[in-house]
């Protein structure tokens, strides 16, 4: 029986893949460079600074290191998740739907400091018993190392666990840690593959009803 539900948070839960994208395509003119297609793909569901390093040397980029171009773009970050961030539609009914009767956690490529004001400021914090940023992590999605960890931290076995990530990246981390994968595709990942994941749904509503499916013994309790 599943014990967990484990989630990404970028595009998944809060819209921060417009953000994301409105403020690396300034730091690109602001190099003088344009953001090449296909780069977008490559950065998604990877640590801050293994998707800086792909974005330096895609375009070229010599004058910052990728550790710099991470602390530019956090910074840039703080500001657009301050004035203008958006929880997903349907993400507080699926959080509300099972908490209290499921191990609930977050598994986030962004670091700490991004993650700590997203849940806050939309008040979903307390709802996860367990929340591991990329700062804690070596290698990004989608190596399995974040799922491993959060699995490990939350007491259960990997196959005991449900993951809900909207990109491949991300949904290619939680497959190779051996947990049960539900991709909920947005409208900048739709096109991208998710072939092994075990569930492909249009929303996080329909995410939702998959999860009360494969947890359907909950209501005996």
């Amino acid at each position: 029986m599943y014990q967990a539900i484990i989630f990404d948070l970028d595009g998944l839960l809060i819209d921060s893949e417009t953000l994301y994208r409105k403020v690396t395509i300034r730091m690109a003119a602001g190099y003088g460079k344009q953001m090449p297609d296909g780069l977008w793909v490559k950065q998604m569901g990877r640590s801050p600074l293994e998707s800086l390093t792909i974005f330096r040397a895609e375009l070229g980029i010599t004058s910052h290191t990728a550790q710099e171009l991470v602390d530019i773009r956090n910074q840039m970050m703080l500001e657009a998740f301050r004035d203008d961030l958006q929880v997903m539609p349907g993400a507080l009914e699926l959080i509300q739907a099972f908490h209290g009767k499921i191990k609930m956690a977050i598994a986030t490529g962004s670091p700490q400091i991004l993650m700590d004001i997203a849940l806050e400021k939309l008040g979903i914090s307390d709802y996860f018993e367990y929340k591991l940023p990329s700062d804690e992590i070596t290698a990004g999605k989608p190596d399995p190392e974040i799922y491993l960890k959060v699995v490990q931290a939350l007491g259960c076995r990997p196959e005991e666990c449900i993951v809900l990530e909207d990109s491949s990246n991300g949904a290619l981390s939680g497959h190779r840690a051996g947990c049960c994968v539900i991709a909920v595709p947005s409208e900048f990942t739709k096109d991208q593959d998710f072939t092994f994941a075990g569930h492909v749904v249009g929303n996080l509503g329909e995410a939702t009803e998959v999860i009360r499916g494969l947890v359907s013994y909950l209501r005996r309790r």
